[in-house]
């Protein structure tokens, strides 16, 4: 596993100390965290578990030798950050009383079993197949994104999924439409990345945005990782969920990780989709055959479009950005015109996305071109973006005055996991944020200083 840090790691380095301890009391949350981490990590904390009394610095030098200096101490760093372990006196090193015996529990089955979900007997007519969950959580999340590129063969989300669209800033209200929705330049740069990214984007908004709902944030998360370690294909009981639970089990359910037969069925399965709750790995939903992968789209210096695919999906895609001409079982063939690309620009989407997508999607035949895009079509597409460049003003809140550039570094990073990050200056610790992500931010520096 990559030392690289996941969007939800960095959620939890934000939380304060108190809310962590909250989080492991639930083997299932320990477990989930355990996963997340490094494989130097992991095995520091395997060696640790079962020691029963501290141990100075320079044992655990020794003990750990065998690592690679700069792992070894990047995962202490992430585990000291995540309250795992502890440091006394600048002396002795040891692990959080509450993960220890969390973590001890997941391994050994002891502890709070239910953590892990209650397994439900269902007869054999309730009982449903893989392939049922597989295609249920495909076709919801599909529903989200075709909804976002304006696909008329999909009908909206509901209500709860549109207004976190909205807050995200992946979607914004049509200027001459209030009722209608239009996918802003991050909205198509959220369709460029992984389902586990996508995902993880706006389930922590959805965490971000607990307690004014009402909701407890540490029961709602510790909620995400025990779906995330529930076997798939299995049923499990929903007795016993407090009402936070049954809410988030329902909401859940409009993003495909957990399929509940009815509103009032006291079971649900979890599907595929779920996994990527606690695991780095893409979900097994993939929308596009190998060929596609690896590239479908040629670009002309014409400026016609022909695109090797069958998947509604890339065709509603391009369609935000191409003029569509006709359509083949397995070909589509368009046009960037100036109408089509600024119809893109209006909403949001710039002409160095445009071309990024066209250059990440290039066919291999494509890669015979030096350069790859035809050069006077990417000029093109950027003096269609300048004629309507205009200066523009963003209402917003202005943040200085940070005491260390860790603090400044927090800040900006959770800012920039919600999509509210308008400027940032790291020398001189400022940084400017979207008026609607104020309350989000000011809250965060709050909880920070508990």
């Amino acid at each position: 596993m990559s030392a690289t840090k996941l969007p939800i790691e960095t959620f939890l380095n934000a939380q304060p100390r108190t809310v962590l301890i909250r989080l492991y009391e639930k083997p299932a949350s320990c477990l989930a965290v355990f996963r997340l981490l490094p494989m130097t990590a992991r095995q520091i904390i395997m060696d640790l578990v079962f020691l029963d009394k501290p141990l100075t610095l320079e044992e655990c030098q020794q003990l750990f030798r065998s690592h690679n200096d700069e792992a070894y101490s990047v995962a202490l760093e992430r585990m000291q950050r995540l309250s795992i372990l502890m440091v006394r006196d600048e002396t002795y090193m040891y692990m959080n009383e509450v993960f220890r015996r969390g973590i001890i529990g997941a391994m050994t089955g002891s502890g709070d079993v239910s953590s892990f979900g209650k397994l439900c007997e269902l007869s054999p007519e309730n009982i449903v197949s893989t392939e049922f969950l597989d295609a249920y959580a495909r076709a919801q999340w599909e529903t989200i994104l075709y909804f976002m590129v304006g696909s008329e063969q999909t009908t909206a989300p509901r209500k709860t999924v549109l207004f976190l669209l909205q807050r995200t800033g992946l979607m914004q209200r049509d200027a001459s439409d209030n009722d209608s929705l239009n996918i802003t330049s991050l909205g198509f740069q959220f369709l460029l990345q992984d389902v586990n990214s996508q995902l993880w984007a706006l389930l922590l908004h959805y965490l971000s945005m607990a307690e004014e709902r009402n909701m407890d944030l540490v029961e709602v998360l510790a909620f995400f990782f025990t779906v995330g370690g529930l076997e798939v294909g299995r049923a499990y009981e929903t007795r016993g969920f407090s009402q936070t639970q049954i809410q988030t089990l329902e909401e859940l359910g409009d993003y495909g990780l957990v399929y509940r037969p009815t509103k009032t069925a006291k079971y649900f399965f979890p599907t595929r989709l779920a996994s990527t709750l606690t695991s780095t790995a893409s979900p097994m939903l993939s929308r596009l055959n190998d060929q596609e992968e690896q590239g479908y789209l040629i670009l002309e210096t014409n400026y016609r479009v022909y695109a090797y695919t069958a998947n509604l999906l890339r065709i509603a895609i391009l369609n935000l950005f191409v003029t569509l001409k006709s359509r083949l079982p397995n070909l589509v063939i368009g046009q960037l015109t100036r109408h089509s690309v600024k119809s893109a620009l209006k909403k949001g989407i710039t002409a160095d996305q445009i071309i990024a997508y066209l250059t990440h999607h290039a066919h291999p035949q494509m890669y015979k071109n030096e350069p790859l895009l035809p050069i006077t079509v990417s000029d093109q597409i950027r003096l269609w973006e300048r004629e309507q460049n205009r200066v523009t003003a963003v209402t917003g809140n202005l943040y200085t005055d940070f005491t260390s550039s860790f603090d400044f570094v927090q800040v900006r990073d959770y800012a920039k996991s919600l999509g509210v990050l308008q400027w940032e200056n790291e020398q001189k610790r400022m940084l400017f944020v979207s008026a609607d992500g104020h309350e989000a931010v000011r809250d965060f520096i709050q909880r920070r200083r508990v």
